[in-house]
């Protein structure tokens, strides 16, 4: 009776596995993934990137850069308990910085830019990009 059971937990972490990868290879078409399922549009960084308390406003805004892209944005820095910058919407968990592999910042911004909801783009000299649903802003810091 374990073996079915053993094999059931495979099968699932097979498919969990699977769903990781999607949007990753530049061949294929764009994602359109159902609101429910928006938290599966970007990836993070490492384990220690915290990302579980963005608000379905800003999971919505990478799910619209994820299927704009074809890619899913990988998330460097999410909350940060005790943000450097004093108002920072990372404190408050309302703001992710990404970074997409193979994608220029300028179409990284073009698609953020386009997101319903979209408040801050800021771009960084290392490629990253700060995405929030602050107020609507844009500022360059290299």
């Amino acid at each position: 009776m374990q073996n079915p059971a053993l094999l059931a937990m495979a099968g699932l972490f097979a498919l969990q596995s699977a769903t990781s990868a999607v949007g990753q290879d530049s061949k294929r078409p764009a994602i359109h993934l159902p609101k429910h399922e928006a938290r599966l549009a970007y990836t993070v960084q490492t384990v220690s990137v915290r990302a579980g308390c963005f608000p379905a406003r800003l999971r919505a805004v990478l799910s619209h850069i994820a299927a704009k892209t074809g890619r899913r944005p990988m998330i460097t820095s999410g909350l940060r308990p005790h943000p450097r910058r004093h108002g920072s919407l990372h404190g408050k968990c309302l703001a992710a910085d990404i970074r997409m592999p193979g994608l220029s910042e300028r179409t990284i911004i073009a698609a953020a830019s386009s997101a319903p909801g979209i408040g801050g783009i800021g771009t960084y000299c290392n490629g990253i990009v700060h995405v929030d649903v602050g107020p609507r802003r844009r500022w360059v810091d290299c």
